[in-house]
């Protein structure tokens, strides 16, 4: 083919492409997108304007979607009446201990069953995947027994300990470090690095994506955990925000302006990751060369 006629088709496909932008400058798919968005952050609006609604609007049925003024005596109540500064700082330590600790012991045990051959490595693995089937409330009692032989019942620890490190972590890592192509901790080797420099020095560099994404994932399950501590603390010192937040929720009566305002406060970590998650959960492939 002459370079000519590469040229005309090259000029043709530019101008193909240019109007194909110029009568739709996004996908078709947006059109199915857009209105499922709005209707998943119809619920989010409604709450975040039930916290800033009267307390008498709240108590009508239906209760109105737009108050006729707004008001922050809800969020007033919320800082006045209840320790929310020390739940949400009790919930940052758990969050944050957890995410370090995941990160650390995800990535070595998932290194270890992706790239190390021991006996007994692929029985091991999915008997540590199997544990995801186990439904949660088999585990509270021996969980619970357990926990009170420890000390760590009433405690911050007894919510902390759990998320150390999870089987979701675990399968996780190893599979991104399976897609890792092994000839580049060979050269690491050939080149005198021990395994645990191949791993700090080579590894974890390209498992940056899928370290975010654990991350995110993990401070998500950590930040919303409301079932565990509100069996294993009964220490108001001890509550993270979810727990202290379901105490707003009596049985009798409900202080609805206090509900819907910690919820705006619980629901801010999950709000701000979900573009951190979108941008990491498609993982570069590490280069060869």
């Amino acid at each position: 083919m002459s370079t000519t006629v590469q040229a005309g088709l090259r000029a043709h496909d530019g101008e193909a492409t240019r109007r194909r932008k110029r009568r739709l400058p996004f996908s078709g798919w947006h059109f199915l997108l857009l209105p499922l968005a709005i209707l998943f952050a119809i619920p989010l609006l409604q709450m975040f304007l039930a916290s800033l609604s009267p307390a008498a609007e709240l108590l009508r049925f239906p209760p109105p979607f737009v108050p006729s003024h707004l008001t922050l005596s809800g969020y007033q109540s919320l800082f006045q009446q209840s320790n929310i500064l020390l739940w949400l700082g009790n919930t940052l330590i758990v969050s944050a201990t957890s995410i370090v600790s995941n990160m650390i012991l995800c990535s070595f045990a998932g290194y270890g069953f992706a790239r190390l051959k021991f006996r007994g490595r692929n029985v091991l693995f999915v008997a540590i995947v199997g544990t995801i089937m186990i439904p949660t409330q088999v585990l509270m009692i021996p969980t619970y027994l357990l926990f009170s032989r420890l000390g760590l019942i009433n405690s911050l620890g007894a919510a902390i300990v759990p998320w150390l490190a999870t089987a979701f972590g675990i399968f996780l890592m190893r599979q991104f470090f399976l897609s890792i192509p092994a000839e580049l901790e060979e050269a690491g080797l050939i080149d005198g690095c021990s395994r645990l420099h191949v791993f700090i020095r080579i590894v974890l560099p390209l498992a940056k994506p899928a370290l975010a994404t654990l991350a995110i994932f993990t401070l998500l399950g950590a930040w919303n955990d409301l079932v565990w501590p509100l069996i294993a603390i009964n220490n108001a010192n001890a509550f993270t925000l979810q727990l202290g937040i379901a105490n707003f929720q009596g049985v009798h009566r409900t202080d609805w302006s206090l509900l819907m305002a910690g919820n705006v406060i619980a629901t801010l970590p999950s709000s701000s990751s979900s573009p951190l998650l979108r941008s990491s959960s498609s993982p570069r492939c590490p280069s060869r060369g």
